[in-house]
Formats: structure tokens, sequence, C-alpha cells
């Protein structure tokens, strides 16, 4: 409007200006002495964060970069609900339901099996053309889609199946399957077909910089590999959409996510695409298992909460909050809840959607976004020289092991802080759900960055109260493949610098961490993946040559039985000079 007061240019004029020069001889005189580069922090995905960054960091960029504007800064809340193989979703899809009434816009469901699912009933309580929902599925990709399609109602969502990153045993087929969806849903034009799977790297200990360059890895082998003369590259690109964990690290997700953006447009380059291809990519963002925990579990609704926070100003269409007690107790109304409406308040009551792109113009984000981008880029074209995916699997899993396995050391040695977990944690808590169970459990996720550690407060916790009640049996408990080092280290942790102990011998390469618990002692020891195996087929009755067993996380019987199983297989004990084990244990657990 001609007669609308026009805005006054925001000034401090009555600030001086302050150079670099000058807050660099400003943090040397606070620090009294010490010297400024100590407090530059080497990062997991290998490059140096500095303390401070100012106006000169944008202009090492060639300028402030352009913000990463996107068609709207309208994001969704989709929770997420596991539907198990052998059910057909009902009761699952009516919690979804009623989660869309209480603040919820969307539903993202994990099929156990994509055959059972009852899309008609789905339809019924969530109406499909109106309803924002993604699947994400290990096979029955196609007879999914095709009974959405019978619906004669174009839905909207996505679809992840992804079978280069499950590492599908038919990839020739299953590439067939995909190519197959994508010629289905092209007329679809709110719905996604071809989703990658970020969030297994993502949950599995993968830096930012990894997560990237092998989401862009298995992009680039669907962009080669998928065209036809019936299905274009530009087609292809259109379905492509990417589900991504966020963890705790908060501005190196925010970063991470405008990265990968920053890159899809490099990418789509390649191809021949134009930029606004690139603007279609749409993110789906979930809050890390990888950072859970079930020690102190409430801690986990902080997590989530940075976590959400970071997808948001990262640029994600949709987020979907983990409930903070998923890992170990059954769905529930009140974990739901928190989890439902920790978006809406980041929404109605923080405004977090009223911005484009927040983090633009940021000296230490932009920055950040800069290297992880080219970090990621290099890893890529690395990915790329050894033939890409799937040919070069072997190389990535080698990179993930590796960065998962520093993790698991950084948090041992206190160099990363697992709130609850490795500081600050309680050495009396109570745990409201049966640690024996979650053990025993197949669903109990081993793969996080705290199970470690977690394992073996719950296994001392067993063996502790098992020596309480006198009871005669016993039980063995694997707690992981290079756990020892991990205990060790957190052992050494407790002692004071002068009392450090030595290990009498390394704990060898390639062996699994076990502990022996019975009423009268507890004994960590170590084992080869055969040998415990073999154990494990004793103790359970298995035949020695039956292929389809998997050993137990918890294994039981009579105290006699299992101290001659570790015996005759060759379990070892792992010691500590001028400690028992009970006496390792007990410092870990709090009890000096």
């Amino acid at each position: 409007m001609a007669d609308s007061p026009r805005p006054a240019p925001v000034s401090f004029s009555e600030f001086d200006a302050l150079s670099t020069a000058q807050w660099q001889e400003r943090i040397t005189r606070d620090l009294k002495g010490k010297d400024p580069a100590t407090l530059t922090w080497m990062t997991p995905d290998g490059f140096a964060v500095q303390p401070f960054y100012h106006r000169e960091a944008l202009q090492a960029l060639g300028g402030a970069p352009a913000s990463q504007a996107r068609p709207t800064t309208y994001w969704r809340n989709v929770p997420t609900y596991s539907v198990p193989a052998l059910e057909r979703g009902h009761h699952t899809i009516q919690r979804a339901a009623a989660a869309l009434q209480r603040g919820a816009e969307g539903a993202h469901f994990v099929l156990g099996l994509a055959e059972g699912f009852d899309i008609d009933f789905l339809h019924q309580h969530m109406p499909l053309p109106a309803t924002y929902v993604g699947y994400t599925v290990r096979s029955g990709a196609l007879g999914l889609l095709q009974r959405l399609a019978a619906l004669q109602a174009a839905p909207q969502g996505f679809l992840v199946s992804d079978p280069v990153t499950r590492h599908a045993p038919d990839l020739a087929a299953q590439l067939e399957e995909v190519r197959a969806t994508v010629q289905l849903a092209r007329n679809w034009p709110k719905f996604k077909a071809l989703g990658l799977d970020m969030a297994y790297y993502g949950n599995r200990g993968a830096t930012a910089t990894q997560q990237i360059a092998f989401a862009l890895s298995t992009a680039a082998y669907y962009l080669s590999e998928l065209p036809t003369a019936d299905l274009s590259v530009a087609e292809v690109a259109a379905a492509l959409h990417v589900h991504v964990a966020v963890g705790p690290n908060y501005f190196f997700e925010i970063a991470k996510l405008r990265a990968l953006r920053k890159l899809w447009a490099t990418l789509l380059h390649a191809y021949g695409l134009p930029a606004e291809a690139a603007q279609q990519l749409t993110i789906f963002a979930s809050t890390a298992t990888w950072s859970q925990t079930t020690l102190d579990p409430h801690t986990n609704l902080l997590r989530t909460t940075t976590e959400a926070m970071s997808a948001v100003l990262g640029g994600a269409d949709a987020i979907s909050v983990g409930t903070f007690d998923g890992l170990f107790h059954a769905p529930n109304e009140f974990a739901e809840r928190l989890a439902r409406n920790l978006p809406v308040l980041l929404r109605e009551e923080a405004y977090l959607d009223r911005v484009q792109d927040p983090a633009a113009g940021s000296y230490y984000v932009e920055t950040l976004t800069d290297q992880l981008a080219r970090e990621a880029w290099n890893l890529f074209q690395q990915i790329e020289a050894a033939g890409g995916l799937p040919a070069a699997t072997s190389f990535v899993m080698q990179e993930l092991h590796a960065s998962a396995q520093a993790q698991f050391r950084r948090i041992a040695n206190g160099e990363q802080v697992v709130i609850g977990t490795n500081k600050f944690h309680n050495p009396n808590e109570k745990f409201d759900y049966n640690p024996k169970r979650l053990l025993r459990s197949r669903d109990f996720d081993s793969t996080r960055a705290t199970y470690p550690a977690e394992v073996l407060r719950l296994a001392t916790a067993l063996h502790f109260e098992r020596r309480e009640k006198k009871k005669k049996r016993a039980a063995l408990v694997l707690l992981g493949t290079h756990t020892n080092q991990i205990i060790l280290e957190s052992f050494l942790r407790t002692l004071p610098e002068q009392e450090r102990a030595e290990l009498h011998k390394a704990h060898p390469e390639g062996t699994l961490s076990v502990l022996f618990s019975s009423a009268e002692e507890a004994t960590l020891m170590y084992a080869t993946p055969e040998q415990f195996g073999r154990l494990a087929r004793a103790i359970s009755h298995v035949p020695i040559d039956e292929p389809n067993f998997i050993p137990p996380s918890l294994l039981t019987a009579d105290l006699a039985t299992l101290q001659e199983a570790t015996h005759i297989f060759g379990l070892k004990e792992f010691t500590v000079q001028g400690y028992s084990t009970e006496a390792v244990l007990a410092r870990l657990q709090g009890k000096k």
C-alpha cells in the first residue's frame, strides 16, 4: 500500500564495529595465558570448528549464500507407528487416526509385512487423498502402491523401500519393482515413491558427512539405473525423497540438512536437470534412535526436543518425534502424547514456522554448512571412484563401522557426554521395566551409541538382584563386540590419575564381550563369535548345524551347567591388574 509506513533501517551506530583481530585479542586476554588454539574443536567429521566466527567467515564463502527458500515454511507433524509382520494394522491405524484429532498432521507406518497391511481399513479411518501418509517397507512396495491406486484417488505422502541401502540380496528384481512403483506414482503430484533411507546410516553411528555422502551415492545409482524409454531421469528425480535421522548435535544437524539440499542441486545438475528440480526434494526427519537411552530415560525428552528443533530450523518438510520410552515400553498414550505435542509447541508457542531458512546468514552455520558440503562431496567422489553403490557397499560399511566404534570409545572415555548414562548418572536408579525381559527381547536395539554402557548396567543390576535373592541359577549376558575395551576405559575414569590400572593383556580383536553372573560372582569374559555361538546352541538345545539360529543376548541355566559350558567352549576372563571383576563392576555402578 502506498500509505504503508516504510521500515526504518536497523542501525546500532552507537556501538563501534569490531574487527576479527580485535575479537581475537579480547579472547586471548580473557584466556589469561592459555593458548586460544585449545578452543578449536576437531569434529568427528574430521575438520576443525573455530571458537568464534565473524563477518570474514562469509567473505571466505564468496559472500553470504542465498537463502534456501522453499515453496512454504510449513512443516508437518508426522508421528511414526510400527506394524508387526503378522498384524493387519487395525489397532495402529486407529491410534494414528485419533492422533490426527490431537495435533498430528499425518502418519508414518513402518510395516513388518506390507502385504498384510489393510489399506481399505486405513482409507476408512484416514481418507488418503486428504491425509499425509508415509510407508516404510522391506518388501512388497509395488503391491502396496497397487492397492493405493485401486482407491481411484491420488494419495499424498511417501514410500521408502530403498533396496540399495537395505542391501537387498535380489537387487535386480528389487530395482525392477522400484522402477514400477515410480511409474505407477508419477501422476500423484503429492506422493514421493522413491524414498532414500538415510536414517539407516544415521541410526547406526554415521557422521553427518557420511550420511550425506551415502545418500548422494544411493540417489546417483537410482538416477543412473532407473530411467528407461518410458521413464525419464526428470521423473526419477521428482520421485526422490529422503528420510533422515536427526541427532542431538544441534548446529551440526541444522547444517546437515542445509548441506544436503545444497549438494542435491549439484547432483541433479550433473544429470542435466535444472535448479528448479532440486527444489522438489522433500525431507522427512525423525528423531534418532541412535541417541536414545534406557538409563535415566526422561533425558530422551530433552534430546528429542533439540533434535526436532534442528530438523525444523534445518528445513525438513515433515518431522517425527519418537517416544522417550519406546526402547523398553510398549506404545502408550502418555509417551505418544508428549512426542506428538512437542512439534505442536514448536509451531504454536515457539513460532518456528514463521521464517524461511532461519539459519541463513549465520557466520557459524553458513560456514558449517559449507564445510559439511565439501567433506560430503569429497567422500561421495571416493565412493563413486570405488564403483559407487552398491559396488562400494563394503567400503561404506567399513566407514560406518569405524565411525560407530569411535563414538563408542568417546562415550566410554567421557569425551562424548550422554547425560544419565556416562555422566551425572543415577547409581540408585530403579527400572520401571524388567531388565531380564528386555535383554531377552530380539527387539532391543543393540545398534545404539549407549548400548555397551547400558547393557553392562542392566546386566550388573540383574547380578546384584540375583545375589540378594540367592538364586541357584546363572546367566550369560552378551555385551557386544569390542565392549571390554570400552569397559576398561570407563573403569579407568573412576580411578585417581595416580592409581590408573593397566590391562594384563589386550582384548583380542573381533571377539565378543560377555558377563557371567550368578549369586556368587560376576565375571567379565570374552569369546570368539564361534565360541559363543556353539555355547548358545548347547544351552538352547539347538542343533550345531542349525543355520538360522541367532544367539540371544541373555542365556540362563543352572550354575553348574553354565560354569561347565564356559570352560568347555573356551571363554576367557577379562582382567584388570589389581582389581577383581566384582570391584570393576561395583565402581562402574557407582558403588565404590
